[in-house]
């Protein structure tokens, strides 16, 4: 089922229910490189792959960079 999530304020098309790792995935991002914000909680990264995503979730997504 496809349904969308609001990620960053835009909604986005996602197959429904998925994980947020699936979700990271599906828009060719790294979970390792992102900081993760559902609902207004703060994800760990050890819990990506079993947060689940339902339709008119909101997410937050900051990339990670490395740098000097």
């Amino acid at each position: 089922m496809t349904n969308s999530i609001i990620a960053n304020g835009q909604e986005i098309a996602a197959q429904l229910p998925c994980t947020v790792e699936e979700f990271l995935l599906a828009q060719n991002l790294l979970p390792r490189s992102v900081v993760i914000e559902h609902n207004g909680e703060a994800v760990a990264p050890s819990e990506f792959a079993r947060r689940e995503l339902r339709a008119g979730d909101k997410l937050e997504i900051v990339k990670i960079v490395a740098g000097g």
